[in-house]
């Protein structure tokens, strides 16, 4: 993978730093494979991240969310018992997945069920942001109301 230089671009622009951000964070942690995760689309605004992690209990996930990036870590706790493996087929290693959120993008909840991580997210637009309609007159002349 190549990797290419953005600072000179960076020390021309200004009110870009979020697009700077995502083009440095852009390949730079290649995070593997695991755990993998789907990403679903719910309705118009809501999505829903769901991460396979069987053998995780509650309190061994934790979900941060810092500024547009959502964290999920899982610290297993170390195998305490002495287990001779035949075959060890079954993940059990720690991790820490990053997400980058698009704008308006809020974390509404998280559950665990079924060894399944569901992330449920929420795209708020604010009411400036969205389109709106614009009613056509008639050709007739308005009248402007003085104010009081």
């Amino acid at each position: 993978m190549r990797h290419f230089d953005f600072a000179p671009l960076y020390r021309s622009t200004i009110g870009f730093d979020r697009f700077a951000q995502l083009l440095d964070n852009m390949g730079s942690v290649d995070e593997g494979a695991y755990p993998p995760y789907n990403i679903e689309r719910l309705g118009d605004n809501e999505y829903r991240i769901t991460m396979a992690v069987a053998g995780f209990g509650n309190d061994e996930i934790k979900i941060e969310v810092k500024e547009q990036s959502m964290t999920v870590r899982g610290d297993k706790a170390a195998d305490d018992k002495e287990r001779q493996f035949l075959h060890r087929g079954i993940a059990a290693r720690s991790f820490e997945r990053r997400f980058q959120l698009a704008d308006y993008v809020e974390v509404t909840g998280a559950d665990l069920k079924d060894g399944l991580l569901h992330v449920d997210l929420v795209r708020n637009i604010p009411e400036r942001m969205k389109p709106r309609s614009v009613p056509i007159g008639n050709d007739q002349p308005r009248q402007i109301e003085a104010a009081e």
